[in-house]
């Protein structure tokens, strides 16, 4: 940066800046639209002596410009042409400097190229627990305007009180800000944020707000993943419901994912609705899964919106058990003689089985059917032993001739 004494010096940023008044560069530290041209001129003031406009040239970002870019007003001045200017490398400016014959330093300037801040946009915000309120935003269609640009997000209660202005920014990223504390419930909030830089400012749409349609909440605490006895495809997961919102009415949905050990593709149960439990189907024996599992907190105190879904739960591991059953290639255990075969059995347990594969199931109405089903097998199993005459041993009869 270029100081009031006129001599250059580096500051932390690596910026130059003046101490006395050896030449002076004229438009100082000019802001420009990128595609803009530049006329400047460096002055010499006779110190140090013979230093003389035919001697003198110029750097940009330390790289020494081209001759045919300079030309000399007079014994004193050294003028410069830049045309169709790109984007400043740095928000801070570039350095556009002045040097003697010697390469010694006589004068520095900030060059500020760039475009006037975009309309923000995409405005989206939380409140975690109904204590706080975080939102982000998108600074623009193409973001990027070379300059250092201030974002400011301004909110106020929507039918009265005074504008206020967020302090905590980048909480959750780089446009983000976050409000603490003092936030009014059952009261519609406007919020909306501010862009300023060197060439301007611009201001987005107003996003209008309820505190109560917005809420989200921490990961189910005391995720609990187990075996179902002795069933090889099947694991049972529970959780509690979020403490935080123990006090206050409303409902909660919640989805599960889960994956194998050692693959990075989640699979998501949706159906699980407003339980704290689900047995997770259709799994593979002898397999170590991956499982978690978020809320949904919606209809508080009435509110109609959908609600937010908390972060995921920490991964909780369990396996299923082994398969007793022979593998491909291994031997097969034909049934003894007199004992009903149980083929037809195990083939209707499989079709059975395979639909479940397809579908995870989370619902009491499920395991309701399922046992109906091996209720209705049990006795489809028996009648079929009677029709084609199969008795326990010693009770068998004779057919009459």
């Amino acid at each position: 940066m270029v100081g009031d004494s006129g001599q250059l010096h580096l500051t932390p940023d690596g910026h130059s800046s003046l101490t006395s008044d050896t030449a002076v560069i004229s438009p100082q530290d000019p802001t420009l639209l990128i595609g803009s041209s530049l006329q400047a001129t460096c002055s010499v003031h006779g110190d140090p002596p013979g230093a003389t406009a035919e001697g003198l040239y110029w750097t940009l970002n330390g790289r020494r410009l081209a001759p045919e870019l300079s030309r000399v007003l007079n014994a004193s001045t050294l003028a410069l042409a830049l045309a169709n200017l790109n984007g400043s490398r740095q928000q801070s400016g570039d350095n556009l400097v002045c040097h003697a014959r010697d390469g010694s330093i006589l004068a520095g300037s900030c060059l500020y190229v760039g475009l006037p801040p975009e309309k923000p946009f995409n405005i989206s915000c939380w409140s975690k627990n109904m204590k706080d309120l975080t939102c982000r935003w998108t600074p623009g269609a193409h973001g990027e305007t070379f300059l250092h640009t201030n974002y400011s997000l301004k909110y106020k209660l929507r039918w009265y009180g005074q504008d206020n202005t967020c302090e905590e920014y980048h909480t959750v990223g780089p446009h983000s800000c976050h409000i603490p504390k003092d936030l009014a419930l059952f009261t519609p909030y406007e919020i909306w944020v501010e862009a300023t830089n060197r060439l301007g400012s611009a201001r987005s749409d107003v996003l209008t707000l309820d505190i109560l349609d917005v809420v989200t909440t921490d990961p189910p605490p005391d995720v609990h993943v187990s075996r179902v006895g002795g069933l090889e495809d099947q694991l049972s997961v529970r959780w509690v419901s979020p403490p935080a919102l123990k006090d206050f009415l409303f409902q909660a949905k919640y989805q599960i994912r889960y994956r194998v050990e050692d693959s990075v593709d989640w699979k998501v149960v949706d159906d699980v609705s407003n339980q704290t439990s689900c047995r997770l189907a259709g799994l593979k024996p002898g397999t170590v899964y991956f499982v978690q599992v978020r809320c949904n907190p919606f209809g508080i105190y009435g509110s109609k919106k959908a609600g937010i879904w908390s972060e995921w739960s920490h991964p909780t591991a369990a396996s299923t058990p082994r398969s007793e059953r022979p593998g491909p290639g291994g031997g097969t255990c034909e049934p003894r003689g007199g004992e009903p075969s149980s083929g037809p059995v195990r083939r209707e347990l499989k079709q059975f089985l395979g639909w479940l594969k397809k579908h995870a199931y989370c619902s009491n109405l499920s395991f309701r059917l399922y046992d109906q089903w091996r209720a209705w097998m049990q006795k489809s199993h028996k009648t079929r032993n009677q029709d084609e005459g199969i008795l326990p041993s010693g009770r068998r009869g004779t057919t009459r001739g």
